[in-house]
């Protein structure tokens, strides 16, 4: 095996043989039978070769013939270096016996989430980034899938997200007679800082000592500098790591689009819920990691996480579009309840609630109280605006298990657009 030059062919007399020593502890690992003097060399191998711009080219095939390509990569969710074939109709492939045959598998997130896919919150501190070194991917103890399918997960950051906006509770609107606050987006920033001073980054690392609200913190490097000031003295066993919780309209690949200054370049692709046949435009709330990056030789923003939200002057997440459209029927509603002497809350659950017959997610949770006699109800409001069949499968499944918390009842574009989302909520808390 050998290091080329990123973009070539493998052929070029510039190729730098491997150390036998080195390719077969990076085989070993490769095939799942490596030691960690195995996984430690091929960290250095890959992280080296990504840092240098090389690619690794295979020699399982004649010299006569181009060599099958393995490009170095990180997998920023797994913090795992690992490394991918290059194929194409265009380059060859390896020998069937080559043991970089097939691909190494990883756990990809993907960014389809559904009711069935747990989101439970996250145990620990409020950390994403691992100490080095990274572990490099590797190939399962039993491989049953000739397809090395990736298995759908919820990022570590969302739920970390998700769990800030719990702790400040950001994902309730209270009822009107409560809810005497002019909500601004100062505000909500407020609630979330708050928030962050209750939780810890690493043993005696408060959150709010490393969380910022704004992207000039970014590009003034006033994040890196007290990153670097904190990490003198950040706990062993845990990563140096800062946060941002920006309010964007929109992001593109990697780049996060932000009010009043540049765009908040990271170094992975920006991650955001999203189900099939069901785009889900800004605004929305983004979360950024920055920690060290060996490409950057220094700190750099590593991922982030964007969240949509209701608006600018309420962070309470949604799902869709049409989830959106449904909170905003249920703000209204409070008014004309509140005039019938109903007070109502409304809760959007970020993580799964516990039922006799399993967990579930519910869109929305609705608590209205009376009053006149006292008398309080719950019930939950789901927003049905998916076509995908699937989706519409998870939700048979799981509004038997909502059921146990409250009675269900469903909003459809129809009942939208006919203007029935009142007598539905109506009818429901007086049967």
């Amino acid at each position: 095996m050998w290091l080329i030059d990123r973009h070539g062919d493998g052929r070029s007399a510039r190729r730098i043989p491997l150390p036998d020593p080195v390719r077969s502890a990076l085989v070993r690992w490769y095939a799942g039978e490596g030691s960690r003097g195995d996984e430690e060399a091929g960290i250095m191998l890959v992280q080296q070769a990504r840092i240098g711009g090389k690619w690794i080219a295979c020699d399982c095939r004649d010299d006569d013939t181009a060599p099958p390509i393995l490009t170095p990569a990180f997998l920023s969710e797994a913090e795992t270096y690992y490394l991918r074939r290059l194929t194409s109709s265009k380059r060859p492939e390896h020998q069937p016996d080559c043991p970089f045959f097939r691909d190494q598998v990883t756990n990809r997130i993907t960014e389809i989430r559904t009711h069935q896919t747990p989101a439970d919150p996250p145990t620990g501190y409020f950390e994403v980034l691992r100490p080095a070194p990274e572990k490099l991917a590797q190939r399962p103890e039993e491989d049953t899938s000739d397809d090395r399918t990736r298995h759908a997960s919820v990022p570590r950051l969302a739920r970390l997200l998700w769990r800030l906006l719990d702790v400040a509770g950001l994902n309730l609107c209270a009822p009107l007679s409560h809810d005497l606050v002019d909500h601004s987006i100062s505000d909500e920033f407020k609630a979330l800082t708050a928030a962050a001073g209750k939780m810890e980054i690493a043993p005696g690392i408060e959150l709010g000592r490393a969380l910022w609200t704004h992207a000039k913190a970014l590009h003034s490097n006033r994040v890196y500098a007290g990153l670097r000031e904190l990490s003198r003295n950040w706990p062993r066993g845990h990563a140096p790591q800062a946060f941002l919780t920006l309010f964007s309209p929109a992001f593109k690949g990697a780049q996060v689009i932000v009010a009043g200054c540049e765009p908040v370049v990271i170094a992975n692709r920006v991650q955001s819920p999203s189900v099939r046949g069901n785009p889900i435009k800004g605004p929305y709330l983004v979360i950024v990691v920055a920690g060290e990056y060996p490409e950057a030789h220094g700190y750099a923003p590593l991922r982030a996480y964007a969240q949509p939200i209701y608006s600018g002057r309420r962070f309470i997440p949604v799902d869709s579009e049409f989830e959106r459209t449904v909170l905003r029927e249920l703000l209204a509603a409070r008014h004309y309840l509140d005039r019938d002497g109903i007070d109502i809350a409304i809760e959007k659950p970020v993580f799964d609630k516990l039922t006799p017959i399993g967990a579930c997610r519910p869109d929305f949770l609705l608590e209205a109280r009376s009053r006149s006699t006292g008398e309080i109800r719950q019930l939950i409001v789901e927003a049905m605006g998916v076509e995908d069949e699937d989706y519409k499968a998870s939700k048979a499944v799981t509004h038997p298990r909502m059921a146990q918390i409250a009675p269900v009842v469903s909003i459809t574009p129809a009942h939208l657009h006919e203007g029935h989302v009142r007598a539905i909520l109506t009818d429901a808390l007086n049967a």
